[in-house]
């Protein structure tokens, strides 16, 4: 039966317009983006296919380009849709910060960072600029590849902050396994790191590790 058939209470388009976002399932909300189905199956049909097919919605969203095209009902044109989706998800966030909000916790800085680096498949270490008053000036994606003492290089770090005349920093970098968990290697790269800074006056007041739906606060841990 197509979507057009249901009774209109049910209809997720409708059913989001009446009710919001928030009351519609996984299933729903994805069936909005797609528009149509497939032959055979309506886009809710599709929907929930698709979410067995990548084991959740999050796994989905974070498909890379060629196993996203290569299931029923996607190609080029969906995946570059959804792209422009996430990203404006990320600058809505990043929008949020810029209006002056302070970034003094874990938490207050967690939901940006894990949005921005959780889902890379590769490691990334970024750091946030912040000013006296704790408010972002910047957040700049360093280095890429394996996060550890020999590839993150302390005096860019510096120069950087310098650059933004920061007063604090965040550090942050993702653990694509999905494990949050901070290694040895994290920590001691902290405290070289805090090291660095601390000769030029920039304190360091977190290291947020990211990972997929987990994240970890070496901060909360009494690591910094």
């Amino acid at each position: 039966m197509a979507i057009t058939d249901w009774p209109v209470d049910e209809r997720p388009r409708e059913k989001l317009l009446a009710r919001g976002a928030h009351a519609l399932s996984d299933a729903e909300l994805l069936a909005i983006f797609l528009r149509t189905g497939v032959t055979g199956k309506s886009a809710v049909d599709l929907a929930r296919e698709l979410l067995t097919r990548f084991d959740g919605l999050r796994p989905l969203l974070a498909a890379n380009q060629a196993d996203f095209c290569a299931a029923p009902g996607l190609g080029d044109a969906k995946f570059a849709q959804l792209q422009a989706v996430l990203e404006m998800g990320r600058r809505h966030l990043f929008e949020d910060l810029k209006r002056g909000q302070a970034l003094t916790s874990p938490a207050a800085s967690r939901d940006y960072l894990t949005a921005r680096l959780a889902d890379y498949p590769y490691e990334v270490f970024a750091c946030v600029f912040l000013d006296t008053r704790h408010r972002l000036i910047a957040c700049d994606e360093l280095f890429r590849g394996t996060v550890n003492g020999a590839s993150v290089h302390p005096r860019e770090v510096v120069r950087r902050a310098l650059q933004h005349n920061a007063a604090a920093v965040i550090l942050a970098h993702n653990h694509p396994s999905g494990v949050s968990e901070p290694s040895q290697a994290d920590i001691a790269l902290t405290k070289r790191l805090r090291e660095a800074l601390g000769l030029v006056d920039v304190r360091v007041l977190d290291h947020l590790v990211v990972a997929p739906g987990d994240w970890a606060s070496l901060a909360e841990r009494g690591l910094i």
